[in-house]
């Protein structure tokens, strides 16, 4: 049995998100579950903490991602037969061939810009194992958790239960937070409905606008919690609605049915991996063509994102 390692550089949530599928299909192929290596930012503790083919976690801070010697001395102790790097990243190649790891599979050195980050990695993963794997990722919450949060939060079938990301890494990929508020009125008013809002600290001003909004005794503001405290509380809901966020890709890998706005980002990167995401792009733009230039926030129509939603808990 091989002891495996896998090594992301990426920092976001979505991202790690989106390579749990690449790091089950090779602790299936390895019949081991592997240690993943990432940065704190991607939230790799909370997120894999119930994962079956996830042995340990090792995070890195921002400072500690950026080191030698000190990553070397962590690998050696752990005696890796084997390493999955997903980065073109030399520095990464060269920490694990210093930590005496065997086998290193890497991505070609100098090669991701410009590259589909779901397709690259997909491709990569296929390439090793030499077979096809499921883009869909799925993570795993303990049940009991998800119990205890529809009893604290009074998640019944009473409601739809909807899980709401009005925030995202940056201003352009954020849909107005006044559209969020009507469009939660109009949702509540064909099907009376509670809404999660889930963001991170620096969101709250943000938040706070549904909360003081006339929607705003429907709603749960979220923001003071962390990862692991939310991922249950989602896992108890019925859908979500999001702007392209970590909280999309969370929702989507617990099983929800989610619709996510891309109005600054790739969805042929970071939407297409998933059954479980519709998506929306602006007026006049095609998943092909919305990227990180689209700059469409005042393009998304929101009579479109209105008939997606309502469709949601059909």
């Amino acid at each position: 049995m091989s002891k495996g390692l896998v090594i992301i550089k990426s920092m976001g949530i979505g991202d790690l998100c989106i390579l749990i599928s690449n790091i089950h299909a090779i602790s299936k192929a390895n019949k081991e579950p592997v240690t993943v290596l990432a940065q704190k930012n991607t939230r790799a503790q909370e997120i894999l903490k119930y994962d079956p083919y996830v042995d340990e976690v090792i995070e890195l801070d921002e400072k500690q991602i950026k080191g030698f010697f000190n990553i070397i001395k962590i690998l050696k102790n752990r005696k890796f037969d084997q390493c999955y790097i997903y980065s073109d990243s030399i520095r990464f190649f060269l920490i694990t061939k210093l930590s005496n790891i065997k086998q290193i599979f890497h991505y070609k050195f100098l090669s991701k810009k410009g590259k589909n980050f779901f397709k690259n990695a997909k491709e990569f993963t296929e390439k090793i194992l030499d077979n096809k794997i499921d883009p869909q990722s799925k993570i795993f919450c303990d049940k009991k958790d998800i119990m205890e949060a529809r009893k604290i939060y009074n998640i019944t079938s009473n409601t739809k239960n909807y899980v709401i990301a009005p925030s995202a890494s940056g201003p352009t990929k954020r849909w107005d937070i006044n559209n969020y508020v009507k469009l939660l009125e109009e949702i509540n008013k064909k099907k009376m409905s509670r809404f999660f809002i889930v963001g991170g600290f620096n969101d709250e001003s943000l938040i706070s606008i549904i909360m003081n909004s006339s929607i705003g005794k429907q709603c749960v503001s979220l923001s003071k919690k962390n990862v692991s405290e939310i991922i249950p509380i989602i896992g108890a809901c019925d859908c979500g609605i999001f702007n392209d966020t970590g909280f999309a890709h969370i929702a989507s890998g617990l099983g929800l049915k989610c619709l996510v706005l891309f109005m600054d980002s790739p969805p042929v990167a970071y939407g297409i991996y998933s059954k479980n995401i519709s998506i929306i792009v602006p007026e006049g733009e095609t998943i092909e063509s919305t990227g990180h230039d689209t700059l469409g926030k005042d393009k998304i129509s929101f009579n479109k994102v209105l008939k997606k939603s309502l469709e949601l808990i059909n």
